[in-house]
């Protein structure tokens, strides 16, 4: 209890850039965290932090609900380390625990979302989407273009949102993606098909207007 109560307590600290992440599946570290080894545990927050962090932060509505929601993913994972089998990957467990708090923040603030223009169930269709990564850090955007995507990632669902970031902010493949959200390859496949058209949609209309498209 003391070792909860410390990290109950314990405040995000804000990095300025992700520490660099090390495979932590196997290791010696995540070895000590199913111990509860609180000193191992604060090498795999800062080994994590940052980049759930800003997963969280698109799926919930503030900062400070992110900054909540992420001392909590880390609480929980303290507390469920001495289940983790290790059989899979340490990073897909703590995102599964990740998404799961964002949509309970997301059910008690009764958010209302849209699926970007089209509605899509689990048991649609599969769209093939090329395994290019969307990423428009590598195109050179402008501040005020970087402004539409992120506004345009806000628009999402809950459900195209969270693909949309593992996949091309996470590099995770479809089926960790998968076994992550609890859906077929397909899926994940048909949300990201959405997601991608409905940035790309408003990518194109942004630059109509401005007379570039």
């Amino acid at each position: 209890m003391e070792m909860l109560s410390r990290i109950g307590g314990w405040k995000m600290r804000r990095a300025v850039e992700p520490v660099v992440q090390e495979d932590l599946r196997d290791s010696a570290l995540v070895e000590r965290c199913r111990k509860q080894d609180f000193e191992a545990f604060g090498k795999f927050v800062d080994a994590y932090q940052a980049r759930v962090f800003g997963f969280v932060r698109r799926s919930v509505a503030t900062a400070d609900d992110a900054a909540d929601v992420t001392q909590e993913v880390f609480i929980r994972a303290f507390q469920s380390f001495p289940s983790f089998d290790g059989r899979g990957s340490v990073r897909t467990w703590l995102f599964r625990i990740a998404h799961n708090l964002c949509i309970d923040r997301a059910r008690k603030r009764d958010r209302r979302v849209t699926e970007a223009s089209m509605f899509i169930g689990d048991d649609a269709e599969e769209f093939e989407t090329p395994d290019d990564r969307w990423q428009p850090e590598r195109l050179a955007l402008s501040e005020e273009l970087n402004a539409v995507v992120e506004q345009g990632i806000q628009e999402l669902s809950l459900k195209l949102r969270t693909v949309l970031l593992l996949h091309d902010r996470e590099d995770m493949d479809y089926e960790e993606i998968a076994k992550l959200v609890s859906v077929p390859v397909g899926t994940v496949k048909s949300r990201l098909f959405l997601a991608r058209k409905h940035l790309q949609a408003k990518l194109t209309a942004y630059l109509a207007a401005e007379g570039v498209a």
